[in-house]
């Protein structure tokens, strides 16, 4: 026979019905151990011919049968609390169960739901990528700037260092780096067309 978890009733006293019904259980043995205890001590003293060994041999043997008796009753009682003290009927709902009593919901809605849920969570997904992305496109952006800052000191230090140049020595110097420029310029131009990041 399979055991009934009881999740519902253990929701709504905040104790499973089946630790209540050991505690009780527990309680009820205990008590018959000291009556018996108790028990014995009384004709140990009412009865002086007999000995303690076989008082004590007595007092257990009708100890097993009472215990053989009363499990048997518990099992019976058990049953019976179980089903009709602690247990909930369908008709009583928790204080959180209620909104699902006002607003129910079929097992399509939850499919939709949860279908809402998945496209959600891909639509975040993929704004999160091309966020990373677009944080990565900008880091490349930095560097090709700072590339491009330091291209142009170069080129204004150059003229510096080797005194005022000539036309045709500024013409010569200007073609050669004037690719190298392009490319660079064209570069910084296509990825910030692509959109930059706030």
């Amino acid at each position: 026979m399979p055991i009934d978890p009881m999740l519902y009733e253990t929701q709504f006293f905040g104790f499973t019905p089946q630790t209540c019904m050991l505690r009780i259980y527990i309680a009820f043995q205990d008590y018959l151990f000291e009556v018996m205890v108790a028990v014995e001590k009384v004709i140990l003293k009412k009865a002086g011919a007999l000995s303690a060994v076989q008082v004590r041999g007595s007092t257990e043997a009708f100890l097993r049968f009472m215990k053989q008796r009363f499990d048997r009753l518990f099992v019976k009682m058990e049953r019976a609390l179980l089903r009709l003290v602690l247990s909930v009927p369908p008709t009583v709902l928790l204080p959180e169960d209620r909104s699902h009593e006002r607003h129910p919901q079929s097992r399509e809605d939850f499919r939709l739901l949860q279908q809402d849920v998945e496209r959600l969570q891909g639509r975040y997904k993929a704004e999160l990528g091309a966020r990373r992305a677009l944080l990565a496109e900008l880091e490349v952006q930095k560097a090709v700037r700072a590339q491009l800052r330091k291209t142009l000191r170069w080129l204004d230090g150059l003229g510096d260092a080797h005194g005022p140049p000539g036309l045709g020595e500024m013409m010569s110097l200007l073609i050669q780096h004037s690719g190298r420029l392009r490319s660079i310029t064209e570069d910084v131009a296509q990825k910030s067309s692509g959109g930059g990041m706030e």
